[in-house]
């Protein structure tokens, strides 16, 4: 390609470019260089190859180029028309077809159906995912085990973006297994962490993420690429559950990593667990000046964003006393107590939460307290249909945090023992410690006959004297719950090409 370029060869780089897409767009994650040769290409040239076109759009839906991605769509659908093989242009009145592969010309519908459902994943569209994803399984043969894998994995990720995390799981494992791809546990590792850790199941979440180290390890150096967002995961887990040294030094393995790539989505994911790291030291400034660059990094892929950058800083506005900037976010987000709840906004209306309560202590202004229960209410009954005991622990928190704040000690603390129940086998810490003094006054207040629950609540009382969080009586026996049957046979199916 780099010979062809030198002497101005432009149709041989299309042909070259077009023969190499298939192996350019699978594990190697080598579409961005392909990108980049693509992209110098003339206009006209690339147009005229309706699988260059597809090829060219799936390309910049992975580094998050979904308008780009959509005009290139149009130019390979085109070709697809029941008219001719020749296509009217404004540059050039006729362009004739130029094809350099029968085979994947035959097989453009389904490619081009893969694509549309990516792209409708990436845009948050949930039915056009399934529309087109139903229409690439029904194009596939029977055979085609890996195509079936990767429709089924985007199948799961709109199951996700849905709420239905228990059948997004089994989806999204079941295409990874279907891919007989070694790397896809590492490269779906945060996915399904992700839904794990929704779930309220840490110590789940940490066996996925230990089990694609292994692999990782396994495969040698270098080590595959998504290594680094396996280790911004693992971040994650170690933070929640108190060790925060720990999480540091998995974020700077994740950067030094990520250094050697610089993928684009997995820039912005690194930036806001430093973020949460720099909050859970006490750097609010720190961890909004992260906040700010992920925004500025952020890439649209089909993993759904349930915990969106804008919701992110406005907890930090609110803990730093912030109220009209966070209100201001609320109205510009269109967010209201009133809402119809889903999922995907979940987080942000917890958020809302948070903000009516903060704008109360600071004002007295009644309605806003009343506007936070009552949602808070709702949001509690949606997380527990959906089994998103992660999601539950925290609206209970916050209910105990509103009804605080009214001077309600009593009505605060059941729900806040509650959320400690559920809590305590998983080894939440910092979803309580970051709370600060409004939640270690309640744990003060909280008598029970519970061994376990009062060892637990003793034991976040100490982190917030400053020391270091010890094991909970549940977890001394076992510090990860081993897997399922099933997900050792995806991680078996997975080490099997």
């Amino acid at each position: 390609i780099h010979h062809a370029f030198a002497v101005e060869d432009f149709e041989r780089v299309a042909k070259i470019a077009e023969l190499a897409w298939p192996a350019s767009s699978g594990g190697s994650f080598q579409s961005i260089a392909w990108l980049g040769w693509v992209k110098a290409l003339p206009e006209e040239l690339v147009r005229a190859r309706p699988v260059l076109c597809a090829a060219q759009a799936q390309a910049f839906l992975f580094a998050g180029k979904l308008e780009a991605a959509e005009a290139r769509l149009m130019d390979a659908e085109r070709w697809l028309e029941p008219t001719t093989n020749l296509i009217e242009r404004s540059e050039t009145p006729l362009t004739k077809m130029v094809v350099e592969d029968e085979e994947q010309f035959r097989s453009l519908p389904v490619s081009l159906a893969s694509v549309r459902a990516y792209h409708a994943q990436a845009i948050g569209d949930v039915s056009g995912t399934m529309k087109y994803t139903r229409r690439v399984l029904d194009l596939l043969p029977e055979g085609d085990t890996k195509g079936r894998g990767a429709a089924s994995s985007l199948l799961g990720l709109a199951q996700y973006a849905s709420g239905d995390l228990k059948a997004a799981y089994r989806t999204f494992s079941d295409g990874l297994a279907a891919s007989m791809n070694p790397l896809g546990a590492i490269t779906g590792a945060f996915v399904l962490a992700d839904m794990k850790m929704t779930l309220g199941h840490l110590y789940e979440a940490l066996s996925i993420y230990e089990h694609a180290l292994q692999l990782a390890n396994e495969h040698g150096e270098p080590m595959p690429l998504k290594t680094q967002d396996v280790y911004t995961g693992i971040s994650k887990l170690h933070r929640e559950q108190g060790d925060l040294e720990a999480a540091a030094q998995d974020l700077l393995i994740s950067r030094n990593l990520g250094k050697q790539v610089e993928l684009a989505d997995w820039q912005y994911r690194w930036c806001i667990a430093q973020a949460r790291l720099k909050e859970s030291q006490g750097d609010l400034d720190g961890a909004l000046d992260l906040l700010k660059k992920a925004e500025r990094q952020f890439v649209r892929t089909p993993v759904p964003e349930v915990r969106p950058i804008a919701a992110l800083k406005t907890r930090i506005w609110v803990k730093q006393g912030r109220i009209s900037q966070a209100l201001d976010w609320a109205r510009e987000w269109g967010l209201s107590s009133d809402d119809k709840l889903s999922f995907l906004r979940e987080f942000e209306h917890i958020t809302l939460a948070r903000v009516l309560i903060a704008q109360y202590k600071c004002d007295l202004v009644n309605g806003s307290i009343h506007e936070a229960i009552g949602l808070l209410e709702r949001l509690l009954q949606a997380a527990e249909e959906g089994g998103r005991t992660g999601s539950v622990i925290e609206i209970l928190v916050v209910q105990a945090l509103a009804h605080q704040a009214q001077g309600n000690i009593l009505l605060a603390l059941a729900p806040l023992e509650r959320a400690l129940t559920l809590a305590e086998p998983e080894n939440y810490i910092r979803i309580f410690i970051d709370e600060g003094l409004p939640i270690e006054n309640l744990l003060n207040n909280i008598k029970t006959e519970n061994k376990n629950l009062n060892f637990y609540i003793q034991r976040l009382k100490a982190v917030f004297l400053g020391e270091k969080p010890q094991l909970s009586v549940t977890n001394q026996q076992s510090l990860i719950e081993p897997l399922s049957e099933r997900e050792l046979e995806v991680i078996k199916l997975l080490r099997s090409e």
